[in-house]
């Protein structure tokens, strides 16, 4: 099993195999615990690894393609629990298709740091993206 160095490193992991649908790097990077929880945008609170990991068995093939560029993201440091909180913006094919604000709960188990929550919900207020080409 993959081990994570530190929150940064396990968030990293975790949106690549978001990224690439990657169903076995996500199980990879999920704390082993009946206290994870996760929550998608407009979905119920999933609680427990397995019926998370059968919710990202769902997902992940259809995110195949899918850039998730992070930003605003805010560190919430603790000893052995780590929270940050930041905008997913979501990509396909080079145009922005959605934003989400997302938490995710990283909890170092003594050899790793491991998610044991995400919870993402749509931006209400999504900010402007900015062209892509020069300022004037």
């Amino acid at each position: 099993m993959a081990t994570f160095p530190s929150p940064e490193s396990a968030e990293a992991a975790f949106y690549a195999a978001f990224q690439a649908g990657d169903a076995q790097g996500m199980r990879e990077i999920w704390h082993d615990s009946a206290e994870c929880v996760c929550i998608h945008p407009g979905g119920e609170r999933l609680q427990g690894t397995d019926i998370i990991l059968e919710s990202w068995d769902d997902i992940l093939p259809g995110m195949r393609g899918v850039i998730v560029h992070r930003t605003q993201v805010t560190a919430i440091p603790g000893e052995d629990l780590v929270l940050h909180v930041l905008r997913e913006n979501l990509y396909v094919q080079g145009e922005r298709r959605g934003v989400m604000l997302a938490t995710n709960g990283y909890r170092h188990d003594g050899e790793s740091w491991r998610m044991v929550l995400h919870h993402a919900s749509p931006d209400p207020e999504p900010t402007p993206e900015w062209p892509t080409g020069g300022v004037h």
